[in-house]
């Protein structure tokens, strides 16, 4: 399935602006997202990320969102906190901790934090729900787009289909993340992706 042709279907079939909840994981990932869609829905951004195990790490990508958010200047653009409690990302990735980047626990990861996103959509009214996450060429957007499918079924807000790396996204993210000074991290956020990125980077320069 074309999941950015259904996006469009799904935009261009509104009558009048909705309401979104848009699940993000960073500020970069979001920029050109929010580019391309924040005229059609009014947005809320979901910071919710227990994957992010150092909380540092954590707070830094909160308040670097936060930022962009203001300078953005939309009135139409808001955040939510969501809670952060890492232990839900170990106890989700038991059993899984030697599964290489993109493999299955990088799956139940998107599953945790868009069923997150699905629940909060649903407890707040709102008529849609996505995530960031398909901007990145690292992630799998069969994947996302099949969990969003199935808590459809679940949940009453509408997912909304998203490959957000097509149309050149990346690439416009990354100038929009020069443009405004954005911080961009060079691994996905838990402690087995920082492992595997340090390990690479050992072998680059040994």
């Amino acid at each position: 399935m074309n999941y950015d042709l259904e996006m469009e279907k799904q935009i261009h079939s509104l009558k009048e602006k909705k309401t979104l909840l848009l699940h993000a994981c960073c500020a970069p990932c979001s920029s050109a997202v929010l580019e391309r869609i924040s005229d059609y829905f009014d947005i809320t951004i979901l910071y919710y990320n227990p994957n992010i195990t150092d909380e540092k790490e954590y707070q830094k990508r909160l308040n670097e969102i936060k930022t962009f958010i203001k300078k953005l200047h939309k009135d139409n653009i808001k955040i939510l906190d969501g809670r952060y409690n890492p232990d839900e990302f170990f106890t989700m990735a038991k059993g899984l901790e030697q599964e290489k980047e993109r493999g299955k626990r990088c799956y139940k990861c998107y599953e945790l934090r868009l069923n997150e996103t699905a629940k909060v959509a649903e407890k707040l009214n709102f008529d849609f729900f996505t995530t960031t996450l398909s901007i990145s060429p690292y992630k799998n957007s069969k994947w996302l787009n099949e969990i969003g499918e199935n808590l459809n079924l679940e949940y009453r807000p509408t997912y909304l289909y998203a490959d957000f790396k097509k149309k050149n996204g990346y690439k416009r993210s990354i100038e929009l993340s020069k443009e405004f000074g954005l911080y961009r991290q060079d691994y996905c956020g838990c402690i087995y992706s920082k492992k595997e990125r340090e390990e690479i980077k050992q072998k680059e320069y040994a």
